[in-house]
This record gives structure tokens, sequence and C-alpha cells, in this order.
């Protein structure tokens, strides 16, 4: 990373900090028109309205969301976070601790890629438990399974809305 630039440390600190209050407007404020999120679990969600359609259904299912963040760099065009999510997940009522490595790439002094690599199979045990994440969770087909559902339920959560036109 080169020179450091303040400006892109500030914005990653308020997504975070924005995300920690479940503040979706906040969030929203640091996305450019055209940005891009993918994780492990959603891949890639483009655009702004599906990227915070996301993130609307990731708070909806994860209870009491504690969002501590560190380790923020920026500089003109990327930065990096680290960030540890905790919460209940609701499909099972299970605690999940991740440890999650943020990448993002600036445009306009905004956000304009969001990439986020936690540990799936970890995730998977935690969240779902025996048998499923415990046997399952490292492999391609659980995975294929899990990423589809999210899908799924992002293309039924989106559809839900109201209009916004």
């Amino acid at each position: 990373m080169s020179k450091v630039n303040d400006r892109h440390v500030a914005l990653i600190s308020a997504f975070f900090e924005a995300l920690r209050r479940a503040d979706v407007a906040a969030m929203e404020r640091c996305y450019h028109p055209d940005v891009s999120f993918g994780d492990p679990v959603f891949q890639e969600v483009e655009g702004r309205e599906k990227v915070m359609a996301m993130w609307r259904l990731k708070l909806g299912v994860r209870s009491g969301l504690q969002a501590d963040y560190r380790d923020v760099r920026a500089d003109d065009h990327t930065g990096t976070a680290r960030w540890t999510a905790r919460y209940t997940f609701s499909t099972t009522g299970r605690q999940v601790v991740s440890e999650v490595d943020a990448l993002f790439r600036f445009e306009d002094d905004v956000i304009v890629r969001h990439h986020e690599e936690f540990d799936f199979r970890r995730w998977s045990k935690m969240a779902l438990g025996r048998p499923h994440g415990l046997l399952f969770g490292w492999t391609p087909m659980w995975r294929k399974t899990i990423r589809d559902r999210a899908a799924q339920q992002l293309a039924e959560f989106r559809a839900a809305l109201p209009s916004q036109g």
C-alpha cells in the first residue's frame, strides 16, 4: 500500500461504525452506486441497491450483531480492515464469532468494491452446528448449497421490499 489516505481510513471506519449501529442509511452513504460486494457466502452482489438489500438481510438474520474492527489501512485506491462479527445466527439460534478480512477499492472517495474473506468451514460449524456444519462445512457441494440458499433468500427479500420507483 502506498501513502496513507486519511479520508479513506475515515470512510472505512465510518462504514464499520454504521454497521455496528445497524445504520443501513449511513452504510449506504459509504458506497458508490456501482459498488460490488463479495464474500464466501454472497460471492458477487452488484450495485448499491442489491448490496444494501444484502446487508439488510444479513442484519435481519444476525441477532445482536457486534462488529469490532481494527487494523484499518487505506491509500488513494485500496484499503483493508479486520473485523470480528459476533452474533446469534437466527436460523439455528447458535452463537457465531467470525474473524473477517475486508478489502476495499475506492472511486470518487467512496467504496466501489468491498470483498470479505473468512473461514467458511469454521463459520459453518458455528452457525449450523452438528452434523451439517461439522461434517459437510468443508465440501464444495455444501458451500454451493449455502450460497444458493443465500442467493434465493436475497432474491425473495428484495422481491418483498416496497417498490422504490
